[in-house]
């Protein structure tokens, strides 16, 4: 059995997912619901039961997933009891590495399901985990990361959280019911610049929120030469199958948690979106593959780059692109504009209305480069500093994931739940962000007419604290 099929759509309209599931996520956002009658619980400042010793497994451990077996396994208080993959050989090589890893003191029971799509399920039901760390196919993190939590765990979802409105408010509703955490795992809110940003914001230092840029533009055609197996194999028949923007949450995170987005303060509202012609994936199968190649079969009509404009209750706006085929440097934007001055990325720069004393007199200059020296110094995150000699100690900034991005987001995933404290990111977010794709889409078959965000909270964000600067 192919990999594709291990993590294949579960729905064959997957054409039309945007159209399909916007009127369910406004209906379901304009209903009342009592939380009583349906035995459910808000989740938004939830914290679960503390879990002194966390038994963790995995499903997919691949690209990404093996990279969370192995600092999962590596940080104090965790017990990896179970590793599934559709491939034997990469669930063996994680297990050997989290073996290594506990040195003959942890890890040492580690159960390997492999071999077919179904064998995770039977993991969930044999081991019992308390937390399950999902890396496949986005089509299939939806399902699940619902049984994940029907089976008792919290549950850890690659990005996106899902690719429909349906999908998203069912994981919603599962989480609600089974109190269990369900947490998409945006690693990119902790990078070293989003986490001082974020301090910053807090601060007050730029003001009153007004207008935000967002992006996820990273050229990956080479992931094609992934034919049968890996990322390529199946996230190329996306670029055809799917529309809009495809991966807004590496961009959008960040942004949406500097601005208080569903936290108390404003929430998410409309969006408007176009894409370009789709251009660059068939040139490139043309120039690198026989003409009865697959790739070459395909009809790539999701555009090039879309750029969506998404308005808050407020009125701030954000600006999100999404372009993985052109020709281009890497950049996040990660660009918020404050009444006092603006944060900005690719490359990290600061201008403010008063200037950086001893650099800068005013906003008509950036600062950068060695001079944000200065401000790392005023407004390094506290989680950063905290967690800068444990990174040291693993090797580096460049050897822990994207920066050191990834170990803090995993370090502070098992944090949270051994303390019993509300994680960084609830549920409900995760569903926000994602909801751009399906959304994006339906404003595009529309010509751009406005779509309407589903309050994933049912109105609940309004009592949902900020996310606090964590020491």
């Amino acid at each position: 059995m192919k990999r594709k099929d291990f993590l294949k759509l579960s729905s064959a309209s997957a054409m039309l997912f945007g159209l399909k599931s916007h009127g369910i996520g406004l209906s379901d956002s304009q209903k009342k619901y009592d939380y009583l009658e349906n035995d459910s619980q808000y989740m938004g400042d939830f914290a679960a039961p503390k879990i002194n010793k966390v038994r963790v497994a995995f499903i997919g451990v691949g690209a990404r997933g093996s990279g969370h077996a192995k600092q999962i396994a590596a940080i104090e208080g965790t017990e990896v009891v179970g590793i599934c993959d559709l491939y034997e050989d990469l669930a063996e090589k994680s297990s050997y590495i989290c073996q290594e890893i506990g040195n003959g003191k942890r890890h040492k029971n580690i159960a390997i399901y492999s071999g077919s799509d179904n064998k995770w399920r039977g993991m969930l039901n044999d081991i019992k985990p308390d937390a399950v760390f999902i890396s496949t196919n986005w089509d299939n993190h939806a399902p699940m990361a619902i049984e994940t939590m029907k089976s008792g765990a919290h549950a850890f979802v690659e990005v996106p959280m899902a690719t429909t409105i349906k999908d998203l408010w069912d994981i919603v509703n599962t989480s609600e019911k089974t109190r269990k955490h369900c947490m998409m795992m945006e690693n990119v809110n902790y990078g070293r610049d989003e986490l001082m940003y974020l301090n910053m914001c807090r601060k007050g230092v730029i003001g009153e929120f007004l207008h935000a840029e967002a992006a996820y533009i990273h050229e990956l055609r080479f992931q094609m030469k992934e034919e049968n197996r890996g990322t390529g194999s199946w996230r190329t028949h996306h670029y055809a199958k799917s529309k809009g923007n495809l991966y807004p949450t590496h961009g959008l995170g960040p942004v949406a948690q500097y601005m208080n987005l569903a936290r108390g303060d404003d929430n998410f509202n409309s969006l408007v979106s176009y894409s370009t012609p789709a251009l660059g994936r068939k040139l490139y199968a043309e120039k690198n593959y026989d003409s009865q190649h697959k790739w070459n079969k395909l009809n790539y009509s999701n555009g090039d780059m879309n750029t969506s404009l998404i308005k808050t209750n407020l009125g701030r706006t954000i600006m999100i692109q999404w372009d993985e085929t052109s020709p281009r440097p890497y950049t996040r934007h990660n660009l918020i504009q404050g009444t006092k001055g603006v944060l900005a990325g690719f490359p990290t720069r600061v201008a403010l209305e008063n200037g950086v004393e001893g650099i800068t007199k005013d906003h008509h200059s950036w600062v950068q480069g060695k001079n944000l020296k200065k401000l790392y110094e005023k407004y390094d995150h506290p989680l950063n500093k905290r967690l800068e000699l444990l990174i040291e100690k693993m090797g580096g900034r460049n050897h822990v994931g994207h920066g050191g991005m990834d170990f803090v987001m995993r370090y502070r995933i098992i944090e949270c739940l051994r303390k019993g404290e509300p994680l960084d990111q609830n549920v409900y977010e995760g569903c926000f962000w994602s909801a751009v794709t399906p959304l994006s889409a339906n404003s595009i078959a529309n010509n751009g007419e406005p779509q309407e965000f589903p309050d994933f909270t049912r109105g609940n964000w309004k009592k949902t604290k900020a996310l606090k600067i964590i020491s």
